[in-house]
């Protein structure tokens, strides 16, 4: 089958715990599939924050916990992140968490809606072969995909650990104009996740953006 857009990330199950695989069973009661049902769920919600590519759920689920009046929608394509997420909403009791176990694109391919007052992308698959670089989830398509979804004054953050990532993100966000560099915090994020702990831990300085929505 021909795929739309071209893969940012590379699909495999990898290892699944007993735990995973048994909360996975309940990821049906916690996923949204469009974004009509995302703005369903905000009727009981003052704000709408996306976090693309999750990893193991670590700072998605402590912003659930710590801002419970948000609506949290976390994207991710790997089952055991997936997992681990689920198995932490229902240890937390937490109900303003949803989840889109697919290429966000795929959710973001419709009319444009401005729904979300952030959109948080920590650390995306780097693809560091120059061959790869077209595969990179961070280009032109995507900035002008994302800013119809992003709400006036609405925050961007990306972070990435590779350099050359960094450079051609910051080329993009200046000659596109979508966004502009803002001083403005949307929920401060006061820890490294795992996977820019990894980065710092392998030598490689994390490269932060913070961005809101130009009109």
């Amino acid at each position: 089958m021909r795929l739309k857009f071209l893969p940012s990330f590379v699909k495999r199950r990898g290892r699944i715990t007993k735990k995973q695989e048994q909360s996975l069973k309940s990821l049906p009661d916690f996923s949204v599939n469009t974004i009509n049902e995302i703005q369903s769920e905000l009727k009981n919600f003052n704000e709408c924050c996306l976090e693309i590519g999750f990893g193991n759920a670590e700072h998605l689920v402590q912003q659930a916990i710590n801002n419970p009046e948000i609506l949290f929608i976390g994207s991710e394509v790997y089952m055991s992140g997936i997992g681990t997420l689920v198995s932490k909403i229902k240890e937390n009791d937490l109900k303003n968490i949803k989840i889109f176990s697919d290429d966000i694109r795929l959710l973001l391919d419709s009319e444009p809606l401005k729904i979300f007052d952030s959109v948080k992308i920590i650390c995306p698959d780097p693809w560091p072969k120059d061959r790869h670089h077209k595969r990179r989830l961070i280009n032109k398509d995507f900035l002008n995909m994302i800013h119809g979804f992003i709400k006036e004054s609405g925050n961007l953050y990306i972070s990435t650990d590779w350099e050359n990532y960094a450079e051609s993100i910051k080329n993009l966000l200046e000659s596109d104009r979508l966004f502009i560099e803002s001083e403005k915090i949307y929920l401060e994020k006061n820890n490294l996740t795992k996977f820019e702990q990894r980065g710092e831990f392998e030598g490689r300085r994390v490269f932060k953006f913070n961005y809101e929505r130009s009109s």
